[in-house]
């Protein structure tokens, strides 16, 4: 993680999205509007809900941190005009493997995070 993301007590929001979004281009599943879909529906019982805005500035992240790169692709849509779509892949020298120090470097800070957690409800209830 780089510095401006390092933590204090929790981890930040953008770590924690850019971690989904590098598993979500892992799986293929490689446009924002598709990933935020995903991630709102999967968090939506735990009361997060990701905005667009988020999303958009950790792909960006991801891109100047030579991790992933754009490819916008017409995609038709139910008005029978194309709508651009960008997606987002693997950067070929080296993207993959900077994308799993980036999650193992995230793993050990929600570890660090459950601890912190576990602990406080431990102490307290």
């Amino acid at each position: 993680m780089s510095e401006r993301e390092s933590t204090g007590f929790l981890m930040k929001q953008r770590a924690f999205l850019k971690l989904y979004l590098i598993t979500m281009v892992e799986m293929k599943k490689g446009y924002a509007l598709q990933m935020l879909d995903i991630l709102q529906h999967d968090f939506k019982n735990l009361g997060y809900r990701p905005n667009h805005a988020e999303i958009y500035r950790s792909l960006d992240d991801l891109v100047e941190d030579g991790i992933l790169y754009r490819v916008k692709k017409l995609q038709p849509n139910m008005n029978s005009k194309h709508k651009e779509v960008v997606y987002y892949h693997f950067v070929s020298d080296g993207g993959y493997e900077a994308a799993m120090r980036y999650k193992a470097n995230v793993k050990t800070d929600l570890d660090r995070c459950i601890k912190i957690l576990r602990k406080a409800v431990a102490d307290n209830y």
